[in-house]
């Protein structure tokens, strides 16, 4: 199937295979069907298969060294658009001399035409971060992705061309690696960075670390444990020896409801995760000052043995919990949803991050809870 133009990764769980496909074209699921049926028919994974854990990888680590197995540093350049004034952060930017691609050209004899080579000046700076090339399926958060990209290029976007963020107590969920938080940082009261499992933890303080000089401000960002599955908020230890390095303090945790702004990018990739993000937001978003959420995600696309058919795996279910601004226009406040979304244009937003393609599968939105519903 060379021109469906995919990339096609396995994994296996209780016997059945999902191809999980970038597909720019559709019309070639009965030979997928086929080969799956097949592949059943033929006994399916070894045993051998299936006690191999799934190993996956961002696209935005294609560029990266291949055979590392452990850590490795990135550097993510943050360049200023020549169109973006910022003299506020004139003390993170630094006027760095540039050469542009210079395009191959012949004349009309056929000889190669030398370019003059013109220097561009260009105000940037960079970011350290500390990730896995390949990962386990629950440890991606080791791993950067594209969605968290984009989310910074907003995050970005809103500090250079307003006021919105400033000085505002922040929570960012699935956090990661963190690019997205620690940028915040830089006109954030508080910025809490949560996720769960002492690796993707220790990792995310590992970068908040690498970055220091960048943020000049790590007094402000906190690496917290938060697991949606849990209750919230969570139960505070009142004995010192005992509390986990990533544990909750009772004056973070009554900060929290102080939040007015929540960021998640690349947590949409199943419905049971979907679900927990969700029943997670149901308690944040109603506690204390009101909350906005700012989420991306990339839609992956997996053929699905259940439908027949090519589906990006948990967008369904998130658009479930949704209502679009415009679907909301003239109900009753009794019969609002608890969710109402409005999909931003990501082409709106100029790159600021480099050291990325966006895509077509990327999309940000704004999410905002109707309270009387929680």
């Amino acid at each position: 199937m060379p021109e469906a133009n995919r990339r096609i990764s396995t994994c296996r769980n209780t016997g059945v295979i999902l191809l999980l496909l970038h597909l720019r074209c559709r019309n070639h699921r009965h030979r997928v069907l086929a080969e799956l049926v097949s592949w059943k028919m033929n006994g399916g994974d070894s045993k051998e298969d299936k006690e191999e854990p799934q190993e996956v990888m961002s696209e935005v680590h294609l560029g990266c060294p291949p055979g590392i197995s452990g850590p490795h540093i990135s550097r993510f350049s943050i360049s200023l658009p020549s169109e973006i004034e910022s003299s506020r952060f004139n003390e993170l930017f630094k006027d760095e001399e540039s050469c542009p691609h210079l395009a191959i050209s012949f004349d009309e004899d056929g000889d190669l035409v030398l370019p003059r080579r013109r220097q561009i000046s260009r105000r940037r700076f960079t970011m350290k971060i500390q990730h896995n090339i390949t990962s386990s399926i629950p440890s991606v958060g080791l791993q950067v992705w594209k969605a968290e990209l984009v989310l910074s290029d907003f995050v970005l976007h809103k500090m250079f061309t307003s006021t919105e963020f400033d000085g505002i107590v922040s929570l960012e969920l699935g956090a990661g690696t963190g690019l997205a938080g620690m940028l915040l940082a830089h006109v954030a009261k508080t910025v809490f960075l949560t996720d769960r499992g002492d690796k993707i933890l220790d990792n995310c303080v590992k970068n908040v670390q690498l970055n220091s000089r960048v943020l000049n401000r790590q007094d402000v960002v906190y690496v917290r444990e938060l697991d949606w599955a849990h209750p919230w908020p969570p139960k505070v230890s009142l004995d010192l020896a005992s509390q986990e390095r990533f544990s909750w303090s009772s004056l973070e945790l009554e900060e929290v409801p102080k939040a007015s702004l929540l960021l998640a990018a690349d947590v949409i990739y199943s419905d049971d995760l979907t679900d927990a993000l969700f029943g997670i937001l149901e308690r944040l978003m109603s506690q204390g000052s009101e909350k906005v959420l700012y989420l991306a995600l990339e839609k992956r696309y997996n053929f699905s043995l259940d439908d027949l058919d090519v589906v990006a795996n948990g967008y369904s279910r998130f658009r479930s919990y949704l209502r679009e601004d415009g679907e909301c226009e003239g109900l009753e406040p009794g019969s609002l949803p608890y969710f109402t979304g409005r999909r931003i244009n990501v082409a709106d937003i100029p790159q600021y991050v480099e050291e990325y393609d966006r895509g077509k599968d990327v999309e940000l939105w704004q999410i905002k809870c109707n309270k009387e519903k929680l």
